[in-house]
């Protein structure tokens, strides 16, 4: 992308962003902050759009597993905007979860993983109820096509201002709008246990992962084509995510059943 290109996709976004805030009735925003930069750019691109003054920006960590370094950035991102925000520690539900739940695992890992998405979904939702605001989501283009987020979790948001930029393009153009450098090189994690990152659960760079969904889904090359310029393994992995996953960006399926006026 060129330096130009950056500028057009920022006005793009937030005029989506504004525009989707009044046609919605919405008074302003809501937005988890994490520390990373997908949320970082999602709320830099949120004032812009509204101004400080309609976005709150919430940190919802866990005990023991969100680090002080991501919650001290994450509170930087909100000083240097100047908006309000809050932070809830979510141990507590979790806790309440495990001890509700009779058959309970702590080792099954997927499973309590997504709980803490799922816990800050609500907690984001229950503030946008409360101030009749919209809950913005922070997801890219690579992580959606590779299902990589939490079905009624991170996934679960009002509008994804940011979704269709790739990774590698977050970076661009947060580095464009001047996000501080130390979060646009941190590694990225979900942050769903100690130790995670994205691109060791993935088994990808996501410089590697754009190159190849561009040419896959946006281009529409052969996958023997991308093949020839990458590892076939990985080129099948990426395909085989994007279509295991489709059930992660579609509404919920229904049967067809024809109005016969009964």
């Amino acid at each position: 992308m060129k330096e130009t290109s950056y500028q057009e996709k920022k006005d793009k976004i937030i005029n989506f962003i504004r525009s989707s805030i009044q046609g919605s009735g919405a008074t302003g925003a809501i937005i988890g902050l994490s520390g990373g930069i997908d949320s970082a750019l999602t709320a830099y691109l949120t004032v812009e759009a509204l101004g400080k003054e309609k976005v709150l920006g919430l940190m919802l960590p866990e005990k023991g597993i969100s680090t002080k370094t991501d919650i001290d950035d994450a509170v930087e991102i909100a000083r240097i905007l100047g908006i309000d925000h809050n932070i809830i520690e979510i141990s507590n539900v979790l806790s309440s979860f495990s001890s509700a739940i009779p058959v309970f695992d702590r080792n099954v890992r997927t499973a309590n993983g997504n709980l803490k998405p799922r816990t800050r979904m609500c907690i984001l939702y229950y503030h946008a109820n409360l101030m009749n605001r919209m809950v913005i989501g922070t997801g890219n283009k690579t992580e959606l096509l590779l299902g990589y987020f939490t079905k009624y979790g991170d996934g679960g948001v009002d509008i994804e201002p940011i979704g269709n930029l790739y990774k590698t393009q977050v970076r661009g153009l947060s580095r464009y709008m001047g996000i501080p450098l130390r979060i646009i090189e941190k590694t990225p994690t979900a942050g769903l246990w100690p130790g995670q990152t994205d691109e060791s659960e993935l088994g990808v760079s996501y410089e590697m992962a754009d190159r190849i969904l561009t040419m896959l889904v946006d281009e529409k090359r052969k996958i023997s084509e991308i093949k020839s310029k990458f590892p076939p393994e990985i080129v099948d992995k990426l395909a085989a995510r994007i279509s295991s996953s489709e059930h992660k960006r579609m509404p919920p399926p229904s049967v067809e059943i024809a109005y016969n006026g009964n």
